[in-house]
């Protein structure tokens, strides 16, 4: 196996040398540096005790976890040998101490603990019952086979950071998938990625539920190819009632017209759901990520005005996409910045959106929003 060094953040990794990056025998995307990013900066906010990057590939993530955030005690795990091997020599690469070799576990004694695991994340976790302050999920595709086992890892209070890329799953164009995987019906559309987000976050909460786990989003966005959730776990039956109470349905027409509503179950037919329709950040979580993001050197060249506008975005439930309504209207699609102003000047809240940029988020009605791109259309 050939390797190549690249740089990120902090770090210099190993990583096989391959054509495509799904060739390689141990996966490396750097397009995930920003969710990369954000994860570290999180960390950094948190400062967590006890980390567990449960798929680590390549390590990069958890080696970034030791060598830019306060975090004390690292584990970097995966289940493939060659993956072993690599995560091994790439934190001796980046981090001083011993390194000591026991069996399918290795520690790596410094200033922090690094603890590198061959075998199974499942089992892992299991083992490890209320250990982890911070536990990341990142795998390829579902984390759902992963979920029973890392809630149970999660200390109390501790946070449960989950990457799902499957999202044509989530977005409704594997629609059966979706119903086995994630128990919920989506939708395609305009508003397919914040609902399929939303879908992934209720599917967690519900699985929380079982242990008697309220969940607080901390932060959860969607990106290129996938959704990204960080949740703070909170102990207690009413806690998790009062996060169920949050979940519920949602429907959208042609037009670009949405309603929803909270319930256990949908209230008529053709809804999607059940999932989230609580906050999807934490206001001051944002904008101390953003704050610690400006004072990172090494943050990938995008990762600030993308926690900007996310910090910035008005946080309701779903969006208007302009382009849409125009096409319902036979209107010609008038610019996003204009529609934001006027609808600001009639005193509702409106902001851009990360899920579109074509999208208004607001708290005005339908008809105000089709009636100030009417009116924009006229002068």
């Amino acid at each position: 196996m050939e390797l190549v060094e690249v740089k990120e953040g902090l770090a210099r990794i190993l990583v096989p040398k391959a054509k495509r990056i799904y060739d390689a025998p141990i996966f490396y995307n750097p397009v995930m540096s920003l969710n990369r990013d954000i994860s570290v900066l999180s960390v950094k906010v948190l400062k967590p005790k006890r980390v567990l990057d449960a798929l680590s590939a390549t390590g990069i993530r958890g080696i970034r976890y030791a060598l830019e955030t306060p975090a004390e005690e690292i584990w970097l795990n995966d289940i493939k040998e060659e993956a072993y091997g690599l995560m091994k020599k790439n934190a001796s690469l980046n981090i001083e101490g011993e390194l000591w070799e026991e069996g399918d576990r290795s520690y790596l004694w410094g200033e922090k603990i690094v603890v590198i695991n061959r075998g199974d994340a499942n089992r892992l976790m299991a083992e490890n019952f209320r250990y982890f302050n911070f536990l990341d999920l990142d795998p390829f595709g579902s984390p759902v086979e992963f979920l029973d086992t890392a809630l149970r890892s999660v200390r109390r209070n501790g946070v449960l950071a989950v990457t799902a890329t499957d999202t044509g799953v989530l977005c409704g164009a594997y629609r059966n998938a979706c119903l086995r995987k994630y128990l919920a019906e989506p939708i395609r559309g305009p508003l397919c990625h914040e609902a399929g987000l939303r879908i992934l976050i209720g599917t967690v909460v519900r699985y929380a539920a079982k242990y008697d786990l309220g969940a607080e989003v901390l932060l959860a966005y969607h990106r290129d190819h996938y959704f990204r959730v960080f949740l703070r776990l909170k102990s207690g039956a009413k806690k998790a009632d009062r996060s169920l109470s949050q979940l519920g349905y949602l429907w959208a027409d042609k037009s670009g017209r949405f309603e929803y509503e909270r319930g256990f179950l949908p209230s008529r037919p053709g809804a999607s759901g059940p999932l989230w329709l609580g906050p999807l950040k934490d206001k001051s979580f944002a904008e101390r990520l953003l704050e610690s993001a400006k004072d990172h050197p090494l943050a990938h060249k995008k990762t600030v005005p993308f926690l900007q506008l996310i910090s910035e975005e008005l946080d309701v439930p779903f969006h208007y996409d302009t382009h849409t309504l125009a096409r319902s209207c036979s209107l010609t699609p008038p610019k996003l910045e204009t529609v934001i102003q006027r609808l600001r000047e009639l005193g509702y809240r409106a902001t851009k959106t990360h899920f579109s940029p074509t999208s208004v988020k607001t708290d005005a009605p339908f008809r105000v929003v089709v009636g100030v791109m009417k009116n924009v259309q006229a002068d």
